[in-house]
């Protein structure tokens, strides 16, 4: 059976994805934070440093826990999700820069960020590759990058069922739960700093810099 979304530009596809879940996504992340995402968001919020951007922030859940002292911006595909991220940002007394705009072309100069970060959606961005080029390109020298994703897990079974939901979620959604970020932070030409995988492997977290010479 054919999804509804068959046929579109995957960007477009992702766009209404996120549009026609942004009423439901705090309330579904919520329950998935308790099990599976604990301390995610936290450790992101403790690395950034400088001038943060951002990617896919959603409906703003990283919001409470940037330091006082960042200057943020975000870009966010779905409009329906980057209202959300406003209002919530307005609750917390933030000013933050939240535009809408395609992590795969970010509407934004080179080397103008000293911390990129992005939690839980390199699994649904389209061309992840191109978008960690991205990233990289906004990175001033010796800039940071904090990625956060689900990934292929390293027990056997659970990277079984992983493959097995996949089989739903790529059709319905353009989620994947096997890709995995870290070599593709490589290929860009990215140096490690620390990996951490944590959930019987099936969460990592990536924290990478710009080469201070490139």
């Amino acid at each position: 059976m054919m999804s509804d979304t068959d046929g579109d530009d995957p960007t477009a596809r992702q766009r209404r994805v996120w549009d026609s879940g942004a009423a439901h996504y705090d309330r579904q992340m919520a329950f998935y934070e308790r099990i599976w995402f604990g301390g995610d968001r936290q450790w992101l919020g403790e690395r950034v440093r400088g001038r943060v951007l951002e990617i896919a922030p959603g409906t703003g859940r990283n919001l409470p826990y940037y330091p006082a002292g960042v200057t943020l911006t975000g870009v966010e595909l779905s409009p329906a999700m980057l209202a959300i991220a406003r209002r919530r940002a307005a609750d917390l007394g933030l000013d933050a820069d939240l535009r809408e705009g395609d992590a795969e072309h970010l509407p934004l100069p080179d080397a103008s960020f000293d911390t990129v970060a992005c939690a839980l959606a390199l699994c649904s961005i389209p061309d992840p590759a191109a978008a960690i080029r991205e990233m990289r390109r906004v990175l001033v020298p010796g800039g940071r990058l904090l990625l956060v994703d689900h990934v292929a897990s390293t027990w056997p079974p659970i990277h079984a069922a992983q493959w097995l939901l996949e089989r739903w979620t790529i059709r319905s959604a353009g989620e994947y739960f096997t890709r995995r970020q870290l070599p593709l932070v490589e290929a860009a030409g990215f140096e490690i700093v620390a990996v951490e995988r944590i959930k019987a492997g099936s969460i990592e977290r990536v924290h990478a810099r710009r080469p201070a010479d490139g």
